[in-house]
């Protein structure tokens, strides 16, 4: 019996992701359906970084975290940058209060949250997973606490929905032992945090334990797609939550299987690119895939312009926005890139 972990092994030893199969791909993108101009380069990030999330608060793109990845070392990052579409600058902002890579952000109410993650106590222990809210107020610069969550927790799905935000699935230690890659396991759970009380709740979970996949809110409902297994390879299930109902039901796959992948929304539609594979001697998704809830059918979008897994997606507007990540898998040529796609008609 084939060991499907034995690549994914030998990266962490260099702190990196995954192992994918992939499926039958559908037709071309309808040509009635969308207009697209195709990805076009943006300004690039100070720093090459990989493995990170971003949130968009008040028409800018916030980032912070990740693994910097220089010749023998992967440095986790405290690094917050903030992107402003409308001049193509990037600026540096008051760091995280310590280093986190995978940390998940979510804006929500005029703030920035920054929740879970991991942090690095060596170089045996660079995947101990956290619990921390951070909370990033604009109005005096700085990172403040909120209440922990009720378990640690990493690679996972977040977003604002309503008066509270849902982090869904991910990563949770299997037992005491908190330190490698291989001392986690997969989950379906679901949390809430309440900003305005500042506590965290238990919400329905979702049907499928995963980690690193990526969604997106639509019509208030959130989508999640793709991500992968800690003891298997690429997944492609697409799942949906309801709030109104605590009810989650599963849509349409997507086409192919993709892990470490990123996703926002643009038009009700929900766009999920990137991602990395570890067969076939590993590589990085061109994909970019697009989902249209009201017919529950993918189409193909146009390629990504630079592949990237780890990366951090977004929308604002009409426009998707492609950030950082690695160009090939594992820590391997760790970027600075920042694309996007703009979607008209």
């Amino acid at each position: 019996m084939n060991d499907h972990n034995a690549p994914r092994r030998r990266f962490i030893k260099q702190a990196g992701l995954a192992f994918a199969f992939t499926a039958l791909l559908p037709d071309p993108l309808k040509a009635h359906s969308l207009s697209l101009t195709g990805w076009q380069k943006r300004a690039s990030l100070p720093y090459r970084v990989q493995e990170i999330y971003c949130a968009v608060l008040q028409g800018k793109i916030h980032m912070a975290g990740g693994f910097i990845f220089t010749p023998g070392e992967a440095q986790v990052s405290n690094g917050h940058l903030s992107y402003n579409p409308e001049t193509d600058l990037w600026d540096t902002l008051t760091p995280l209060p310590e280093p986190r890579h995978h940390l998940q952000l979510a804006a929500h109410d005029g703030k920035l949250y920054g929740l879970g993650g991991f942090i690095s106590k060596g170089a045996h222990a660079t995947w101990v997973m956290q619990q921390q809210t951070w909370i990033f107020n604009q109005a005096n610069n700085l990172w403040e606490q909120g209440a922990n969550a009720p378990i640690a927790h990493g690679e996972t799905v977040a977003a604002s929905l309503q008066d509270r935000i849902h982090v869904v699935g991910g990563r949770t230690p299997k037992g005491t032992s908190n330190a490698t890659w291989n001392d986690h396991i997969d989950t379906a759970r679901h949390l809430v945090y309440l900003p305005d009380s500042d506590r965290w709740e238990n919400a329905a979970p979702a049907p499928t334990a995963r980690n690193s996949a990526a969604g997106a809110v639509i019509d208030n409902r959130l989508y999640i797609t793709g991500g992968r297994t800690v003891s298997g390879g690429n997944a492609n299930t697409l799942e949906v939550y309801d709030p109104r109902e605590d009810r989650w039901h599963t849509a349409t796959p997507m086409p192919q299987a993709q892990g470490g992948l990123a996703a926002a929304a643009v038009g009700g539609k929900l766009y999920a690119f990137g991602g990395e594979f570890f067969d076939n001697g590993g590589g990085v998704y061109p994909q970019c895939w697009i989902y249209d809830p009201e017919r529950d059918e993918w189409n193909k979008g146009p390629d990504m312009l630079t592949p990237r897994h780890g990366l951090a997606g977004a929308s604002i507007g009409n426009t998707l926005y492609a950030i950082a990540g690695a160009k090939k898998a594992g820590g391997n040529e760790t970027s600075n890139i920042l694309e996007s796609l703009t979607i008209g008609g």
